[in-house]
C-alpha cells in the first residue's frame, strides 16, 4: 500500500565562503545524487544576505552615504552564492532544490528558516576558527545547534595533510 507522504525538509545554509560549498558539495554527494529522482529529503538552500548597516558597523557623518554601495555589493556576492549554489545542484543532477535569500544574521535566518519548512535537519559547513575568532565573531554552527529545533549537521572540510 503506496503512501504519499511529503517528504522531510533538510536545509543547508550557504555564504560565499570555500567551507560553505565543500558542505553544500557533500550534501549533494550524501543525501541527493546517489538517490537518482527519489533523495530522501527535500533541499531547501539558504543564503543569510548582512544587512548594509550590519556589514558596515559604523555610525556617524558618512555612513548613510556609503550603505547603498555596500548594499549593491551584498546583493552581488548574494546573486554570486546563489548562482553557485544552483549550478553545483544541476552539476549533480538536483533540479527541484529551493534556493533562498533572506536579509538577516545567518544564525536567525537558519533557525527561522528550519522553523518555515518544518525542517528536520540542517546542514551548515564549519569555518574552522579557531577559541578566539570564534569568540568575537560568534560561531552561525553553534548557535545553530543550541537553537534550531533540528538535528544540525555541521559538515567538516578535511584537513590537508602533509
Amino acid at each position: 500500500m503506496a503512501t504519499t507522504t511529503e517528504k522531510q525538509a533538510m536545509v543547508v545554509g550557504i555564504d560565499d565562503s570555500d567551507h560553505s560549498t565543500y558542505a553544500l558539495q557533500w550534501i549533494l554527494d550524501h543525501f541527493f545524487a546517489s538517490f537518482a529522482s527519489n533523495p530522501p529529503f527535500k533541499l531547501v538552500i539558504v543564503h543569510a544576505k548582512p544587512t548594509a548597516s550590519s556589514a558596515v558597523g559604523l555610525a556617524g557623518p558618512g555612513a548613510a552615504d556609503v550603505l547603498p554601495y555596500v548594499d549593491a555589493d551584498l546583493r552581488k556576492i548574494a546573486a554570486r552564492v546563489v548562482e553557485k549554489a544552483k549550478e553545483l545542484c544541476l552539476s549533480k543532477s538536483v533540479h527541484d532544490a529551493v534556493v533562498e535569500v533572506v536579509e538577516g544574521d545567518a544564525r536567525n535566518v537558519l533557525c527561522d528558516a528550519v522553523e518555515k519548512h518544518h525542517a528536520s535537519v540542517l546542514a551548515v559547513g564549519s569555518h574552522g576558527y579557531g577559541a578566539i575568532k570564534r569568540a568575537v565573531l560568534g560561531s552561525v554552527s553553534d548557535y545553530c545547534s543550541h537553537h534550531a529545533h533540528c538535528s544540525v549537521m555541521i559538515v567538516k572540510k578535511p584537513k590537508i595533510k602533509h
